[in-house]
């Protein structure tokens, strides 16, 4: 049973930390906490919603125990189940929306480890999805009369496109899906679906975020990258339609327009969908694009990040991408525009202690050592090439600059994984992580 104690008087006996953080729990719930001492007696109880009480000692805790009943108040006395009328689950509070877990008294720890799973399930913004539930509470029970439609909307509600929306913290934006899915249970039409824009990082599934994994288990609908491996893609709903959208360079893929035409037409035919791309969908992922395609159509959209390859594949390299004797800067650049054109960053990318992260490069690895060379960064400069980051499979090849298109040469073979290459002082640290590598020698 849950109490409303806003402005009600609670009576905490004793002294110590059980007693004092009872008194915090009930301030917590907005009660009038009154400390007393070991010497109360049933008339400072009265009128109290509850006690607590906490001695330290059985006869203490017996004598104040009784002296709260005789008031007619219900008791909990810190670590005595016995002498308790109720007991202090552990709490899980989302603003408002709490998750009790209760042992029965048996196994405290056991509770306070339940507490610390569901904390991590449960979404910090749950509190503002049951704000925008009170909000539509009086019209969705005025405008749908029937009880099978209105649960239809609520279930929807809280399940739907307006909860991720407010979830991610765009209240505004789930209100006005929520009036529109309202409007359209009314009108008895299809409402519209969502669509999320989700990094599955580099590829480890357990580096998913919490919220990418709980979409994976919500969508209808997954279009994933060609990067995407198996194992992440096995954490999806089991009934989720797969839709492989990738491109690989030198083979033929989905065209962009038609990957944004598949999100505006799932979404208005009322699905979850889930576009699923490799890393971060805002580094070289076109999640952007995609994004602006769905709101020009004026659909939902929601954006969950990702490890991006950098991260991800130079911390399982053991490579930080900056360090105090090293590297004070770290640039994302992408290896498939250095063979075309002037670029006039090349030189600013090539000073000392500053670390490039050139993704898809090792099929330009000759192109990006000579712009490189050409901007004036020196030849024996550290680099390293990791592919399939962070996957069982992972490959890390270490060398210097001038040779980078030789060590290049092995991650482009026709089953070779997405590659990485660091440019930089720190990229000499590969070796010293003690990670398994495939160091080329000269």
């Amino acid at each position: 049973m849950f109490f409303d104690l806003a402005g009600r008087k609670v009576a905490v006996a004793g002294e110590g930390l059980a007693a004092d953080r009872r008194a915090e729990i009930a301030r917590s719930a907005g009660a009038q906490v009154v400390r007393l001492a070991a010497t109360a007696t049933a008339a400072d109880f009265r009128g109290a919603a509850a006690a607590f009480i906490s001695t330290g000692t059985l006869e203490g805790d017996t004598v104040l125990q009784r002296a709260a009943k005789a008031a007619g108040v219900p008791v909990n006395v810190a670590d005595r189940p016995a002498l308790c009328d109720f007991i202090l689950p552990a709490i899980v509070d989302r603003d408002g929306v709490v998750v009790a877990i209760s042992t029965g008294g048996a196994s405290p720890t056991l509770a306070r480890v339940l507490r610390g799973r569901i904390e991590a399930a449960l979404p910090e913004r749950m509190g503002a999805l049951a704000k925008l539930a009170k909000t539509f509470r009086a019209q969705a029970n005025a405008l749908i009369p029937d009880m099978a439609q209105r649960r239809g909307f609520w279930r929807r509600l809280v399940e739907g496109p307006a909860a991720r929306l407010a979830l991610a913290g765009d209240e505004a934006g789930a209100r006005r899906v929520a009036l529109g899915e309202l409007d359209a249970v009314r009108r008895r039409l299809s409402p519209v679906g969502i669509a999320h824009i989700v990094g599955a990082g580099p590829g480890d599934p357990d580096l998913l975020t919490l919220r990418a994994a709980q979409l994976l288990q919500e969508a209808d609908a997954i279009l994933h990258d060609e990067l995407v491996p198996a194992a992440i893609l096995g954490r999806a709903r089991r009934d989720a339609e797969m839709i492989s959208v990738g491109k690989r360079k030198g083979s033929v893929g989905r065209a962009q327009p038609d990957i944004e035409a598949e999100l505006v037409r799932r979404v208005r035919a009322g699905q979850t969908v889930v576009r699923l791309k490799a890393g971060d969908p805002f580094i070289f992922g076109r999640g952007g694009e995609e994004v602006d395609a769905l709101r020009a159509a004026g659909l939902p959209v929601s954006v969950v990040p990702g490890i991006t390859a950098a991260l991800g594949c130079a911390a399982s390299a053991g490579i930080p991408l900056t360090h105090r004797r090293f590297a004070s800067a770290v640039t994302f650049v992408t290896g498939h525009r250095a063979d075309g054109g002037t670029d006039e960053a090349w030189p600013s990318l090539a000073a000392q202690g500053h670390t490039l992260a050139i993704y898809m490069g090792a099929t330009e690895a000759a192109f990006v050592r000579d712009r490189l060379l050409d901007a004036g960064t020196d030849p024996i400069t550290p680099v390293a090439i990791v592919e399939n980051g962070t996957r069982p499979d992972e490959r890390v090849s270490t060398g210097q600059l001038s040779d980078l298109a030789r060590l290049a040469a092995s991650h482009t073979r026709g089953d070779a994984g997405p590659s990485l290459i660091i440019v930089g002082e720190v990229a000499a640290l590969a070796a010293a992580a003690g990670q398994p590598l495939l160091a080329e020698v000269s």
